[in-house]
């Protein structure tokens, strides 16, 4: 024989008061008066047939079998309101997750990220931007795009565009201190970002001997290092699609502007599982014919390289 419940509204009343441990406190919560908390508490006495609240001036205390009784109940509480959180959220729209560097985000994905909430309207996309690796578990990311090699452990890895970075330099310090070979860059200042390992692969790809590849300043990102070209401070060595702007307006030169062949590109990284969910799916299909058909800065006529 099943147990009788009691109203839904006396055990809300006792939830709230046993956590404030005050009618008052727990009347404003509810948006009802003390007068009818205190009625609903003792209706819930009378009904389970137990003292609940031990009551003193101005005091309320949990007996034993009301505090055993709070706490089962807090966790019910706590299970229907993630259960109805979790059914509210089915009706609002998918949220999509997508982690870049902040360069990338503000040169390539911000500018067309316009044409994917055109394309599906449906879902809710958020812009992560970090130069660290990312951990999908922890940090919420559905997918991300990095640049390097793409070599990461557990998780697919697609190249997305190949975008070779160029050493580049202020015309007036080139003037001063000769760039015409690669292996002249042993007498200048080499500019780093956070990915460290670009200026060694260059150099090797290059064959630049006598190079020390680990000395000079590392910046955040690609546009600290860019901002330190153009202050001459050294030479940078960055994608020559983050520069075409600054070439064409003869900010900065390249004076390597083939490229080198480093294996390097952006990547688009997630878990194996990950395309199991539409707006992701759908996201990867965009991004990927995003990159087949547009290069990295239509405006400065860039000439990076794309992927087919």
């Amino acid at each position: 024989m099943s147990t009788q419940l009691p109203s839904l509204s006396s055990l809300r009343a006792f939830e709230a008061t046993a956590r404030h441990l005050s009618v008052t406190n727990a009347a404003r919560e509810l948006n009802v008066t003390p007068g009818a908390v205190s009625l609903q508490v003792r209706e819930l006495e009378q009904t389970l047939g137990v003292t609940l609240f031990e009551r003193r001036p101005r005091q309320l205390f949990l007996t034993e079998d009301g505090s055993s009784y709070f706490a089962t109940l807090r966790r019910a509480f706590r299970l229907m309101r993630e259960a109805t959180e979790e059914l509210m959220a089915r009706k609002r729209a998918p949220v999509l997750t997508v982690s870049c560097t902040p360069t990338f985000a503000a040169q390539w994905l911000v500018p067309r990220i316009g044409v994917f909430e055109q394309v599906m309207p449906g879902i809710d996309i958020r812009i992560s931007t970090s130069n660290r690796l990312t951990d999908f578990r922890s940090d919420g990311v559905d997918i991300a795009v990095r640049h390097g090699l793409g070599r990461y452990d557990g998780l697919v890895s697609e190249r997305l565009i190949d975008d070779d970075p160029v050493p580049v330099i202020h015309p007036a310090l080139r003037q001063k201190r000769a760039l015409d070979t690669p292996a002249d860059l042993r007498d200048h200042v080499l500019l780093h970002d956070v990915h460290r390992q670009d200026w060694r692969l260059w150099l090797d790809a290059a064959g630049a001997e006598g190079v020390d590849a680990a000395r000079g300043p590392i910046f955040l990102n690609s546009n600290g290092a860019i901002d330190a070209a153009k202050a001459g401070d050294g030479v940078a060595l960055v994608r020559l699609s983050l520069v075409a702007r600054e070439i064409a307006d003869g900010v900065l030169v390249a004076p390597f502007p083939d490229g080198v062949m480093t294996g390097l590109a952006y990547h688009l990284v997630y878990p194996p599982a990950a395309l199991d969910r539409p707006p992701v799916a759908a996201f990867r299909a965009w991004i990927v014919a995003q990159a087949r058909t547009q290069t990295f800065d239509e405006k400065a006529g860039s000439t990076s390289k794309v992927v087919r």
